[in-house]
C-alpha cells in the first residue's frame, strides 16, 4: 500500500514505559476508530480517497451494520457532528418509531409487562438506513455508492470473527425460530456447530442484493440530472417507500410484526439541536432526552459542587460522591425521559438548570449510600408544576428489588453495540453510538436486514415513566448516547461508548478521569470505572428493578478501599475490567493534531493518518 498508517492494535503491555494496553494512536490530518477492525479501515480507505469525516463514518457506520453481533441495518443511529463552517454541533435523530397497532394494551393483553425482546414485535422501524443517508446528503462529500462501497465487499463475502460467529453459535436455537435467520446466519445446518467458524468467508447474498439497490437508484438519479444530494435521498425513498421498504414489512408481518408499509414512508430522520451543560469552561453536549444523554448532564452538574480532584481518583470518597450522582440522575431519567415530539412536555429546562443540580446535590449523605433515591421535582425550576406528582409517589412501592444479580440480569445492564469516531483536519467531527439488530436478529423476508429489538425501552405503565409509554409513532427512550464536548468555541473531545445502561456511567467517568485527574485520552479509555445498578433497567421484559448499594468495582481495588465501602452501605461486585469499550478523540490544538483512543475491551480499532 502507498500510504502508512498509524495503526491502534490491542497489544500486550509489553514496554514498562508505556502505562497502557494500547498505545495513544496520534494523527495529523484524519483519524477513524471503531468497534471493529475491518470497519476502521473502511473508513481510513474513504479518508485515503479525500473524503471527509462524515463521509468516513458513514462508511464504518455501514460496515459494522454488516458485520453484525453488535448491529445491523435495521436498527437506529444516534450521531453528533460538529460542522466546522457553522462553528456548531448538530445533533442526529435517527431512531426507529414504535409501529401501527403498538399499544400498552396491546402488550399487556398478551402477558407482557414490557415490549418483548426479541422477534418482529420487538421492532421499531429501521433508523439506520436513513440516519447515513441524511448524514451523506446533508454534510458529506461523496456519493452513497463510494461509502457504501466497503460495506457491499464486506456483504460479498468477508472472514468472520469468532466473537460474531460463537454469538450466533450460542443463539442458534433461537435463530431457528426465524426462517431469514435461519437461511442467513446457520451455515452448516444439521451438523454440531450450524454457526461459521472464525475465519469463514460470511456471504449475505440479499444484503447485498438490497445495497446494490440503493446505489442502482442513485446512479439512475445522477443520470436524470439529479444533484449529489437529491439522489442519496431518492435512495433513501427506494428504502422507505420502494420495493426495499414492501419486502421488509411483508417479512415482518410474515413473522409476527406490525410494521407497515405507512408505518416506513411517514419515518423521517430529525436534525435537531443537542442538549449541553457547561463543566468548568467545558461545554459538552448530547443528543435530547429521547435518549439517555442528558443523564450525564444532569451528573456533571451535581458533581460541579464537590472538589472531586482533591478527593483522589477512584478513592472511596470519590466513589461514593459519583454514585450518589448517578443514581440521582438515573432517577430523573427513568421517571422523566422520552420522546419530545409526543406529549407530554418533558421538564428538561429544569432538569438541566444549575439550580436544580444544587438543590439534588445538598440532599447527597456524604456517609451512606442512599437506597430510596427517587426522581426530583424539576417543575419549579422551569416555573411549572409537575403534573405526574402522584405517579412520583406509586414509584416507592415499585422501587429497590431485592433479587440477586444474575447473568441474565447483567447481559440486560450491559448488551453492547459499537461506536464510531472520525475527524478530519478541516474540521468535521463525527460521534456516533449506533446499535440494534443485534444477533440473535429476526431478519426481515428476503432483504437481508435485521430488524431492530428497540421497542422493549418502552414501558406500558405509565406510573413507571409517563413519558415513555409505548404509542404508535413514538419513539422509544433509549440508552445510546454520543458525546461532544468543546473548549474556547473549539473541538476538545469526542467520545463514544457501548453498554446499555452503563454507557453514560462509563462516559462521565472518562470525561473526569481526563479533566479532573489529566489522563490522556487512552488512558482514561482503559482506567478502571465503578458502575451502578440503582436504576431502571433500559432493556429486558422481565425484572427491570433498581438494585441498590449494588457497586461494580474493577478486580484490583485495594482492601481499604472496599472496606470504607461496604461500610457506607455498598454491596461489592468485581470485574477485571470495568472501563467500558470506550472510543474517542481529543484535540491537540498547540500541535494541530489528533490523539485517538480505543477500548482496551475486545475488537475496537482504530487508524490515523
Amino acid at each position: 500500500m502507498k500510504h502508512l498508517f498509524t495503526i491502534l492494535v490491542c497489544l500486550p503491555l509489553i514496554l514498562s514505559a508505556q502505562s497502557t494496553q494500547k498505545p495513544v494512536l496520534h494523527g495529523r490530518h484524519w483519524m477513524a476508530i471503531t468497534g471493529k477492525p475491518l470497519a476502521a479501515t473502511a473508513g481510513a480507505a474513504i479518508f485515503q480517497k479525500g473524503g471527509n469525516a462524515v463521509d468516513a463514518s458513514c462508511a464504518m457506520l455501514a460496515a459494522t451494520c454488516t458485520m453484525w453481533d453488535v448491529l445491523s441495518w435495521g436498527g437506529e443511529t444516534q450521531a453528533l457532528i460538529y460542522h466546522p463552517k457553522l462553528k456548531k454541533v448538530i445533533g442526529i435523530n435517527a431512531l426507529g418509531v414504535a409501529p401501527t397497532g403498538a399499544t400498552p394494551e396491546f402488550f399487556t393483553s398478551k402477558g407482557m409487562k414490557f415490549p418483548p425482546e426479541y422477534g418482529a414485535l420487538a421492532a421499531v422501524t429501521p433508523g439506520t438506513p436513513g440516519g447515513l443517508c441524511t448524514m451523506l446528503a446533508e454534510y458529506g462529500t461523496m456519493s452513497l455508492e463510494e461509502v457504501l462501497r466497503p460495506a457491499m465487499e464486506l456483504a460479498d463475502g468477508y472472514p468472520i470473527e469468532a466473537q460474531t460467529a460463537n454469538s450466533i453459535e450460542r443463539e442458534k436455537n433461537r435463530i431457528k425460530e426465524w426462517p431469514y435467520s435461519r437461511s442467513v446466519f446457520l451455515t452448516h445446518p444439521g451438523e454440531k456447530r450450524e454457526a461459521p467458524t472464525a475465519g469463514e468467508i460470511f456471504r449475505q447474498a440479499e444484503l447485498l442484493a438490497t445495497l446494490k439497490k440503493l446505489v442502482e437508484t442513485e446512479r439512475e438519479a445522477l443520470k436524470k440530472g439529479k444533484s449529489r444530494k437529491e439522489a442519496i435521498y431518492a435512495a433513501n425513498d427506494r428504502f422507505y417507500k420502494g420495493d426495499i421498504a414492501a419486502e421488509f414489512v411483508r417479512g415482518c408481518q410474515e413473522q409476527g410484526g406490525l410494521i407497515t408499509t405507512k408505518d416506513l414512508a411517514d419515518w423521517k430522520v430529525r436534525i435537531e439541536e443537542p442538549l449541553h451543560v457547561n463543566y468548568k469552561g467545558i461545554e459538552v453536549y448530547k443528543l435530547s432526552q429521547w435518549t439517555q444523554g442528558p443523564m450525564m448532564l444532569q451528573a456533571l452538574n451535581i458533581l460541579e459542587q464537590f472538589d472531586l480532584k482533591s478527593m483522589g481518583y477512584n478513592s472511596a470518597r470519590y466513589i461514593h460522591t459519583v454514585y450518589q450522582a448517578m443514581n440521582m440522575a438515573f432517577a430523573d431519567r427513568d421517571f422523566y425521559y422520552g420522546d419530545p415530539y409526543f406529549p407530554p412536555a418533558e421538564p428538561i429546562r429544569g432538569l438541566l438548570s444549575k439550580e436544580y443540580a444544587k438543590k439534588r446535590a445538598e440532599t447527597m449523605n456524604p456517609d451512606k449510600n442512599d437506597p430510596a433515591v427517587l426522581p426530583g421535582d424539576p417543575y419549579p425550576f422551569e416555573n411549572g408544576s409537575n403534573p405526574f406528582i402522584r405517579d412520583l409517589e406509586k414509584r416507592i412501592a415499585k422501587e429497590n428489588s431485592t433479587a440477586s444479580i444474575d447473568q441474565q440480569y447483567l447481559d440486560q445492564v450491559w448488551r453492547g453495540t459499537t461506536s464510531v469516531e472520525a475527524a478530519d483536519k478541516d474540521g468535521w467531527v463525527v460521534s456516533i453510538t449506533p446499535s440494534g439488530g443485534w444477533v440473535p436478529a429476526c431478519i426481515a423476508g428476503r432483504t437481508g436486514i435485521g430488524m431492530s429489538q428497540r421497542m422493549q425501552s418502552f414501558v406500558c405503565d405509565s406510573s413507571l415513566n409517563p413519558y415513555n409509554v409505548v404509542a404508535p409513532g413514538k419513539r422509544p427512550r433509549v440508552t445510546l448516547t454520543p458525546t461532544l464536548a468543546l473548549k474556547d468555541g473549539k473541538p476538545f473531545l469526542s467520545f463514544a461508548v457501548q453498554g446499555g445502561d452503563t454507557q453514560d456511567q462509563n462516559l462521565l467517568q472518562f470525561f473526569l478521569n481526563m479533566v479532573e485527574f489529566g489522563m490522556n485520552v487512552q488512558e482514561a479509555a482503559e482506567a478502571p470505572n465503578f458502575n451502578t445498578y440503582q436504576f431502571w433497567l433500559s432493556l429486558g421484559d422481565q425484572d427491570r428493578k433498581p438494585k441498590p448499594g449494588q457497586l461494580l468495582l474493577q478486580s484490583e481495588t485495594p482492601a481499604w478501599i472496599r472496606k470504607e465501602l461496604i461500610q457506607r452501605g455498598y454491596k461489592l461486585r468485581f470485574e477485571d475490567r470495568t472501563s467500558g469499550p470506550i472510543n474517542a478523540i481529543w484535540f491537540d490544538w498547540q500541535h494541530n493534531s489528533f490523539w485517538g483512543g480505543s477500548s482496551n475491551h475486545g475488537e475496537d480499532y482504530g487508524i490515523g493518518w
